[in-house]
Protein backbone atom coordinates (compact mmCIF):
# COMPACT_ATOMS: atom_id res chain seq x y z
CA UNK A 1 0.00 0.00 0.00
CA UNK A 2 2.66 3.07 1.10
CA UNK A 3 4.44 1.56 -2.40
CA UNK A 4 1.15 2.27 -4.39
CA UNK A 5 0.89 5.64 -2.37
CA UNK A 6 4.14 6.48 -3.22
CA UNK A 7 3.61 5.92 -6.48
CA UNK A 8 0.29 7.71 -7.11
CA UNK A 9 1.77 10.86 -5.07
CA UNK A 10 4.71 11.46 -7.32
CA UNK A 11 2.21 11.40 -10.04
CA UNK A 12 0.07 14.13 -8.80
CA UNK A 13 3.12 16.62 -8.19
CA UNK A 14 3.51 16.37 -12.53
CA UNK A 15 3.26 20.15 -12.92
CA UNK A 16 4.92 20.94 -16.56
CA UNK A 17 1.82 22.67 -16.98
CA UNK A 18 2.09 24.61 -13.16
CA UNK A 19 2.34 27.84 -14.21
CA UNK A 20 -1.13 29.08 -14.13
CA UNK A 21 -0.82 32.67 -13.98
CA UNK A 22 1.46 33.25 -16.98
CA UNK A 23 0.39 36.41 -18.93
CA UNK A 24 -1.14 33.81 -21.32
CA UNK A 25 -3.16 30.77 -21.14
CA UNK A 26 -1.87 27.63 -19.75
CA UNK A 27 1.85 28.01 -19.13
CA UNK A 28 2.95 30.47 -21.99
CA UNK A 29 4.23 33.47 -21.21
CA UNK A 30 3.34 36.38 -23.85
CA UNK A 31 5.34 39.30 -22.23
CA UNK A 32 8.33 38.71 -24.41
CA UNK A 33 9.55 42.57 -24.90
CA UNK A 34 7.40 45.74 -23.51
CA UNK A 35 6.72 47.60 -26.67
CA UNK A 36 4.50 45.17 -27.70
CA UNK A 37 2.48 45.36 -23.98
CA UNK A 38 0.75 48.29 -24.74
CA UNK A 39 -1.00 47.03 -27.88
CA UNK A 40 -1.46 43.37 -26.35
CA UNK A 41 0.83 42.08 -28.91
CA UNK A 42 -1.10 43.06 -31.35
CA UNK A 43 0.06 42.76 -34.98
CA UNK A 44 3.56 41.28 -33.00
CA UNK A 45 4.51 39.82 -36.34
CA UNK A 46 4.02 42.65 -38.45
CA UNK A 47 4.84 45.66 -37.22
CA UNK A 48 8.96 45.39 -36.62
CA UNK A 49 9.06 48.63 -34.44
CA UNK A 50 12.07 47.83 -32.84
CA UNK A 51 14.49 44.65 -32.14
CA UNK A 52 11.64 42.77 -30.34
CA UNK A 53 10.91 41.58 -33.81
CA UNK A 54 13.88 39.43 -33.32
CA UNK A 55 11.50 36.93 -31.17
CA UNK A 56 7.83 38.00 -33.07
CA UNK A 57 9.03 37.41 -36.71
CA UNK A 58 12.86 37.75 -37.42
CA UNK A 59 11.79 38.56 -41.02
CA UNK A 60 11.32 41.94 -39.58
CA UNK A 61 14.83 42.57 -39.36
CA UNK A 62 15.16 43.40 -42.59
CA UNK A 63 12.71 46.93 -42.03
CA UNK A 64 14.96 48.01 -38.91
CA UNK A 65 17.24 50.78 -39.85
CA UNK A 66 20.69 50.70 -40.43
CA UNK A 67 22.73 49.99 -37.77
CA UNK A 68 22.89 47.52 -34.35
CA UNK A 69 19.80 48.02 -32.26
CA UNK A 70 19.33 46.36 -28.81
CA UNK A 71 16.46 46.35 -26.29
CA UNK A 72 16.32 45.71 -22.78
CA UNK A 73 12.58 44.97 -21.31
CA UNK A 74 11.73 43.55 -17.67
CA UNK A 75 7.88 42.73 -17.11
CA UNK A 76 6.43 42.28 -13.48
CA UNK A 77 3.77 40.21 -13.45
CA UNK A 78 1.51 40.51 -10.35
CA UNK A 79 -0.88 37.05 -10.61
CA UNK A 80 -4.05 36.52 -8.72
CA UNK A 81 -5.36 32.75 -7.84
CA UNK A 82 -8.64 31.90 -5.52
CA UNK A 83 -10.00 28.79 -4.69
CA UNK A 84 -13.65 28.68 -3.65
CA UNK A 85 -15.11 25.43 -2.37
CA UNK A 86 -17.84 24.14 -3.78
CA UNK A 87 -18.01 20.19 -1.81
CA UNK A 88 -14.38 19.28 -1.63
CA UNK A 89 -14.20 15.75 -0.16
CA UNK A 90 -11.41 14.87 2.17
CA UNK A 91 -9.41 11.73 1.81
CA UNK A 92 -10.27 8.91 4.28
CA UNK A 93 -8.96 9.29 7.30
CA UNK A 94 -7.79 13.01 6.86
CA UNK A 95 -8.77 16.23 7.35
CA UNK A 96 -10.48 18.24 4.51
CA UNK A 97 -8.21 21.96 5.28
CA UNK A 98 -8.59 25.02 3.68
CA UNK A 99 -8.78 26.72 0.67
CA UNK A 100 -4.73 27.20 -0.02
CA UNK A 101 -4.51 31.37 0.17
CA UNK A 102 -3.28 33.41 -2.73
CA UNK A 103 -1.70 30.62 -5.04
CA UNK A 104 -0.67 32.87 -7.71
CA UNK A 105 3.06 34.06 -7.55
CA UNK A 106 4.65 37.72 -8.61
CA UNK A 107 7.76 37.48 -10.84
CA UNK A 108 9.62 39.57 -12.81
CA UNK A 109 10.28 38.38 -16.31
CA UNK A 110 13.70 39.87 -18.05
CA UNK A 111 14.00 39.34 -21.91
CA UNK A 112 16.94 40.98 -24.03
CA UNK A 113 17.11 41.53 -28.01
CA UNK A 114 19.98 42.40 -30.64
CA UNK A 115 19.80 42.82 -33.86
CA UNK A 116 22.05 44.38 -36.94
CA UNK A 117 22.76 44.34 -40.57
CA UNK A 118 25.27 41.72 -41.52
CA UNK A 119 25.52 42.78 -45.26
CA UNK A 120 23.15 43.66 -48.71
CA UNK A 121 19.67 42.62 -47.46
CA UNK A 122 21.25 40.29 -44.79
CA UNK A 123 20.00 41.15 -40.91
CA UNK A 124 21.62 38.91 -37.74
CA UNK A 125 19.98 39.14 -34.61
CA UNK A 126 19.60 37.35 -30.83
CA UNK A 127 17.11 36.91 -28.24
CA UNK A 128 17.20 35.78 -25.01
CA UNK A 129 14.26 35.15 -23.28
CA UNK A 130 11.49 33.20 -20.85
CA UNK A 131 9.25 31.95 -22.93
CA UNK A 132 7.34 29.50 -20.55
CA UNK A 133 7.18 29.67 -16.42
CA UNK A 134 5.86 31.46 -13.34
CA UNK A 135 4.88 29.43 -10.20
CA UNK A 136 1.62 28.33 -7.97
CA UNK A 137 1.92 27.56 -4.27
CA UNK A 138 -0.84 26.85 -1.70
CA UNK A 139 -0.77 26.93 1.68
CA UNK A 140 0.74 23.03 2.84
CA UNK A 141 -2.39 21.95 4.51
CA UNK A 142 -5.13 23.16 2.09
CA UNK A 143 -7.53 20.73 0.61
CA UNK A 144 -6.07 20.10 -2.97
CA UNK A 145 -2.54 19.25 -1.32
CA UNK A 146 -2.85 15.47 -2.21
CA UNK A 147 -3.17 16.94 -5.37
CA UNK A 148 -0.81 19.80 -5.58
CA UNK A 149 0.93 22.05 -2.87
CA UNK A 150 4.04 23.89 -5.10
CA UNK A 151 4.80 23.89 -8.84
CA UNK A 152 7.33 26.23 -10.27
CA UNK A 153 8.34 25.97 -14.07
CA UNK A 154 11.69 27.48 -15.51
CA UNK A 155 12.74 28.12 -18.49
CA UNK A 156 15.40 30.66 -20.49
CA UNK A 157 15.74 30.14 -24.56
CA UNK A 158 18.72 31.34 -26.41
CA UNK A 159 17.72 31.77 -29.94
CA UNK A 160 19.90 33.59 -33.13
CA UNK A 161 18.27 34.20 -36.19
CA UNK A 162 18.51 35.44 -39.71
CA UNK A 163 16.32 37.62 -41.93
CA UNK A 164 16.90 38.30 -46.22
CA UNK A 165 15.60 41.20 -47.80
CA UNK A 166 14.41 39.78 -51.21
CA UNK A 167 12.79 43.00 -52.54
CA UNK A 168 11.32 45.95 -51.46
CA UNK A 169 8.25 44.64 -50.24
CA UNK A 170 9.08 41.05 -49.07
CA UNK A 171 11.17 39.57 -46.45
CA UNK A 172 11.75 36.20 -44.73
CA UNK A 173 13.82 34.82 -41.46
CA UNK A 174 14.32 32.17 -39.38
CA UNK A 175 16.25 30.83 -36.31
CA UNK A 176 16.93 28.24 -34.22
CA UNK A 177 16.14 28.06 -30.43
CA UNK A 178 18.05 26.15 -27.40
CA UNK A 179 15.91 25.97 -24.23
CA UNK A 180 16.73 25.26 -20.93
CA UNK A 181 14.16 23.70 -18.49
CA UNK A 182 13.45 23.17 -14.38
CA UNK A 183 10.45 21.82 -12.90
CA UNK A 184 10.33 21.98 -8.98
CA UNK A 185 7.06 20.42 -7.38
CA UNK A 186 6.15 19.28 -3.75
CA UNK A 187 2.67 17.29 -3.20
CA UNK A 188 1.59 15.88 -0.21
CA UNK A 189 1.49 11.83 0.20
CA UNK A 190 -1.54 9.95 1.50
CA UNK A 191 0.10 6.93 3.44
CA UNK A 192 -2.83 5.86 5.11
CA UNK A 193 -3.91 7.75 8.49
CA UNK A 194 -0.35 9.61 8.41
CA UNK A 195 1.10 12.15 5.27
CA UNK A 196 4.66 13.04 3.96
CA UNK A 197 5.53 15.30 1.36
CA UNK A 198 6.97 14.68 -2.28
CA UNK A 199 9.51 16.79 -3.51
CA UNK A 200 10.51 16.15 -7.49
CA UNK A 201 13.31 18.30 -9.29
CA UNK A 202 13.88 17.38 -13.05
CA UNK A 203 15.49 19.46 -15.83
CA UNK A 204 16.83 19.43 -19.17
CA UNK A 205 17.14 21.19 -22.59
CA UNK A 206 15.40 20.66 -25.79
CA UNK A 207 15.78 22.66 -29.47
CA UNK A 208 13.31 24.16 -31.88
CA UNK A 209 12.78 26.47 -34.53
CA UNK A 210 11.12 29.57 -36.21
CA UNK A 211 10.29 30.72 -39.48
CA UNK A 212 8.73 34.27 -40.68
CA UNK A 213 7.68 36.10 -43.80
CA UNK A 214 6.99 39.85 -43.82
CA UNK A 215 5.25 41.61 -46.70
CA UNK A 216 4.57 45.01 -47.61
CA UNK A 217 1.05 45.22 -49.28
CA UNK A 218 0.90 48.85 -50.15
CA UNK A 219 2.40 51.76 -48.49
CA UNK A 220 0.93 51.88 -45.35
CA UNK A 221 -0.39 48.13 -44.75
CA UNK A 222 2.32 45.62 -43.79
CA UNK A 223 1.63 41.63 -42.79
CA UNK A 224 3.40 39.35 -41.51
CA UNK A 225 3.03 35.17 -40.99
CA UNK A 226 5.27 33.49 -38.36
CA UNK A 227 5.71 29.57 -36.78
CA UNK A 228 7.20 28.85 -33.80
CA UNK A 229 8.10 24.77 -33.14
CA UNK A 230 7.49 22.78 -30.53
CA UNK A 231 10.38 21.93 -28.63
CA UNK A 232 10.66 18.53 -27.27
CA UNK A 233 12.22 17.80 -23.78
CA UNK A 234 13.87 15.15 -22.01
CA UNK A 235 13.64 15.87 -18.48
CA UNK A 236 15.71 14.13 -16.12
CA UNK A 237 15.86 14.37 -11.83
CA UNK A 238 14.91 12.63 -8.76
CA UNK A 239 12.25 12.54 -6.12
CA UNK A 240 12.31 11.93 -2.62
CA UNK A 241 9.87 11.68 -0.13
CA UNK A 242 10.06 12.89 3.68
CA UNK A 243 9.54 10.81 7.23
CA UNK A 244 7.16 7.96 7.42
CA UNK A 245 7.98 7.67 3.61
CA UNK A 246 10.35 4.82 3.52
CA UNK A 247 13.66 6.20 1.77
CA UNK A 248 14.09 2.88 -0.11
CA UNK A 249 11.48 4.47 -2.13
CA UNK A 250 13.64 7.90 -3.13
CA UNK A 251 14.95 7.56 -7.13
CA UNK A 252 15.74 9.28 -10.42
CA UNK A 253 12.99 10.11 -12.39
CA UNK A 254 12.11 11.21 -15.92
CA UNK A 255 9.65 13.01 -17.59
CA UNK A 256 9.39 13.57 -21.52
CA UNK A 257 7.12 17.03 -22.52
CA UNK A 258 6.71 18.79 -25.73
CA UNK A 259 5.92 22.31 -25.55
CA UNK A 260 3.42 23.95 -28.06
CA UNK A 261 3.79 25.22 -31.08
CA UNK A 262 2.23 28.08 -32.76
CA UNK A 263 1.41 29.87 -35.94
CA UNK A 264 0.59 33.63 -35.93
CA UNK A 265 -0.60 35.76 -38.53
CA UNK A 266 -0.72 39.84 -37.90
CA UNK A 267 -1.43 42.92 -39.71
CA UNK A 268 -0.50 46.39 -39.76
CA UNK A 269 -2.25 49.36 -41.06
CA UNK A 270 -1.49 53.35 -41.10
CA UNK A 271 -4.29 55.62 -41.62
CA UNK A 272 -2.56 58.70 -41.37
CA UNK A 273 0.62 59.96 -40.08
CA UNK A 274 -0.47 59.85 -36.73
CA UNK A 275 -3.06 56.30 -36.01
CA UNK A 276 -1.63 53.03 -37.07
CA UNK A 277 -4.20 49.55 -36.35
CA UNK A 278 -2.67 46.43 -35.33
CA UNK A 279 -4.43 42.90 -35.34
CA UNK A 280 -3.60 39.63 -34.45
CA UNK A 281 -4.44 35.68 -35.26
CA UNK A 282 -2.29 33.12 -33.45
CA UNK A 283 -3.08 29.46 -33.13
CA UNK A 284 -1.73 27.20 -30.49
CA UNK A 285 -1.21 23.51 -30.44
CA UNK A 286 -1.86 22.22 -27.32
CA UNK A 287 -3.56 19.10 -28.12
CA UNK A 288 0.12 17.32 -28.31
CA UNK A 289 0.43 17.68 -24.49
CA UNK A 290 -2.13 15.18 -23.67
CA UNK A 291 -0.57 12.16 -21.27
CA UNK A 292 2.28 13.03 -19.10
CA UNK A 293 4.50 9.59 -17.60
CA UNK A 294 6.64 9.64 -15.16
CA UNK A 295 9.13 7.06 -14.88
CA UNK A 296 11.99 5.85 -12.45
CA UNK A 297 15.60 4.78 -13.94
CA UNK A 298 16.73 3.45 -11.10
CA UNK A 299 16.54 1.23 -8.40
CA UNK A 300 14.41 -1.99 -7.72
CA UNK A 301 11.47 -0.48 -9.83
CA UNK A 302 13.57 1.24 -12.68
CA UNK A 303 11.41 1.54 -15.68
CA UNK A 304 8.56 1.37 -14.20
CA UNK A 305 5.82 4.24 -14.93
CA UNK A 306 4.47 5.68 -11.63
CA UNK A 307 1.44 7.29 -13.06
CA UNK A 308 0.29 9.26 -15.58
CA UNK A 309 -1.15 12.58 -15.43
CA UNK A 310 -4.09 12.97 -18.55
CA UNK A 311 -4.82 16.18 -19.36
CA UNK A 312 -6.12 15.76 -22.45
CA UNK A 313 -5.59 20.07 -23.79
CA UNK A 314 -7.21 20.95 -26.90
CA UNK A 315 -6.25 23.78 -29.61
CA UNK A 316 -6.54 27.16 -29.02
CA UNK A 317 -6.84 30.59 -30.77
CA UNK A 318 -5.41 33.76 -29.72
CA UNK A 319 -6.94 37.21 -31.37
CA UNK A 320 -5.89 40.72 -30.53
CA UNK A 321 -6.56 44.06 -31.83
CA UNK A 322 -4.26 47.88 -30.74
CA UNK A 323 -4.06 50.95 -32.38
CA UNK A 324 -0.72 53.13 -32.13
CA UNK A 325 -1.48 57.05 -31.63
CA UNK A 326 1.35 59.61 -32.43
CA UNK A 327 0.78 62.41 -29.95
CA UNK A 328 3.02 65.72 -30.40
CA UNK A 329 6.54 65.64 -30.01
CA UNK A 330 8.60 62.03 -29.18
CA UNK A 331 4.98 60.31 -27.58
CA UNK A 332 3.32 57.96 -29.10
CA UNK A 333 0.31 56.40 -27.11
CA UNK A 334 -0.72 52.84 -26.98
CA UNK A 335 -3.78 50.37 -26.56
CA UNK A 336 -4.83 47.40 -27.33
CA UNK A 337 -7.31 44.41 -26.01
CA UNK A 338 -7.21 40.33 -26.60
CA UNK A 339 -9.16 37.68 -25.81
CA UNK A 340 -6.88 34.04 -25.19
CA UNK A 341 -8.64 30.82 -25.33
CA UNK A 342 -7.39 27.83 -22.58
CA UNK A 343 -7.04 24.21 -23.73
CA UNK A 344 -9.15 23.15 -20.87
CA UNK A 345 -11.33 21.04 -21.86
CA UNK A 346 -13.80 20.85 -19.08
CA UNK A 347 -14.30 21.16 -14.65
CA UNK A 348 -13.50 17.14 -14.71
CA UNK A 349 -10.26 17.57 -16.52
CA UNK A 350 -9.00 21.07 -14.83
CA UNK A 351 -6.25 20.53 -11.85
CA UNK A 352 -4.89 22.51 -8.82
CA UNK A 353 -1.95 22.76 -10.92
CA UNK A 354 -3.59 24.10 -13.39
CA UNK A 355 -6.86 25.69 -12.87
CA UNK A 356 -6.73 27.88 -15.93
CA UNK A 357 -9.55 29.83 -18.29
CA UNK A 358 -9.77 31.94 -20.95
CA UNK A 359 -8.44 34.92 -20.43
CA UNK A 360 -9.71 38.34 -21.86
CA UNK A 361 -6.94 41.38 -22.17
CA UNK A 362 -6.90 45.62 -21.70
CA UNK A 363 -3.84 47.04 -22.06
CA UNK A 364 -2.01 50.41 -22.67
CA UNK A 365 1.06 51.96 -22.77
CA UNK A 366 3.16 55.03 -23.94
CA UNK A 367 6.89 54.95 -26.19
CA UNK A 368 8.78 58.25 -25.53
CA UNK A 369 12.01 58.95 -28.04
CA UNK A 370 14.82 60.22 -25.61
CA UNK A 371 16.88 60.71 -28.15
CA UNK A 372 17.89 59.91 -31.86
CA UNK A 373 19.26 57.10 -31.03
CA UNK A 374 17.16 55.94 -27.76
CA UNK A 375 13.69 54.59 -27.47
CA UNK A 376 11.70 53.79 -23.77
CA UNK A 377 8.61 52.33 -23.51
CA UNK A 378 5.80 51.73 -20.53
CA UNK A 379 3.22 49.04 -20.65
CA UNK A 380 0.12 47.94 -18.51
CA UNK A 381 -2.29 44.85 -19.20
CA UNK A 382 -4.91 43.92 -16.97
CA UNK A 383 -5.76 40.47 -17.74
CA UNK A 384 -9.15 38.76 -16.53
CA UNK A 385 -9.80 35.02 -16.02
CA UNK A 386 -12.70 33.87 -16.25
CA UNK A 387 -14.33 32.31 -13.72
CA UNK A 388 -12.87 28.45 -13.81
CA UNK A 389 -14.67 25.42 -12.17
CA UNK A 390 -12.68 22.17 -11.19
CA UNK A 391 -14.12 18.81 -10.15
CA UNK A 392 -11.07 16.81 -10.37
CA UNK A 393 -12.11 13.40 -8.68
CA UNK A 394 -9.34 11.69 -7.83
CA UNK A 395 -11.07 9.60 -4.92
CA UNK A 396 -10.71 6.28 -6.96
CA UNK A 397 -7.03 6.04 -7.02
CA UNK A 398 -4.91 3.29 -4.68
CA UNK A 399 -4.23 5.94 -2.20
CA UNK A 400 -7.47 8.58 -2.40
CA UNK A 401 -6.41 11.91 -3.50
CA UNK A 402 -9.86 13.04 -2.42
CA UNK A 403 -12.10 15.25 -4.90
CA UNK A 404 -11.30 18.83 -5.56
CA UNK A 405 -14.54 20.58 -6.17
CA UNK A 406 -15.02 24.94 -6.24
CA UNK A 407 -14.27 27.70 -8.48
CA UNK A 408 -11.20 29.52 -9.02
CA UNK A 409 -11.04 33.27 -9.39
CA UNK A 410 -8.25 34.97 -11.43
CA UNK A 411 -6.75 38.02 -12.41
CA UNK A 412 -2.95 39.10 -13.67
CA UNK A 413 -1.67 42.32 -13.54
CA UNK A 414 1.69 43.57 -15.85
CA UNK A 415 3.45 46.38 -15.67
CA UNK A 416 6.54 46.75 -18.26
CA UNK A 417 9.53 49.07 -19.23
CA UNK A 418 12.06 49.01 -22.03
CA UNK A 419 14.84 50.30 -23.56
CA UNK A 420 15.89 50.64 -27.03
CA UNK A 421 19.36 52.17 -28.28
CA UNK A 422 20.30 52.32 -31.77
CA UNK A 423 24.05 52.86 -32.62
Amino acid sequence: MKKKACACAVASALAIIAARDAGASAFALYEQGVSGLGNSYAGAAAVSEDATTVWWNPAGMAWLPAGKHIAGAAAFIDPSTKFSNGGSVAAPGHALGGTGGDAGNSALLPSVFFAMDIGRNWNFGFVINVPFGLKTEYDPTWLGRFQGIKAEVKTVNFNPSVSYRLNDALSIGGGVSYMRGEIDLVSAVNLGLAEAQNHTNVDGDAWGFNLGLQAKLGPQTRFGVHYRSSVDFKLDGDTSFSAPAPSVLNSNVKLDVKTPDNLAFSGAHRLNDQLELLGDITWWHWSKINQLPLVRTDGPFSGQTLDTLVLDFKNTWRLSAGANYKLSGPLTLKVGAAYDQSPIRSAETRTVRLPDNDRYWLSAGLRYAVSKSGMLDFGYAFVKVKDADINNDQSTLVPSRGIVRGTYEGKVHVFGIQYQHTF
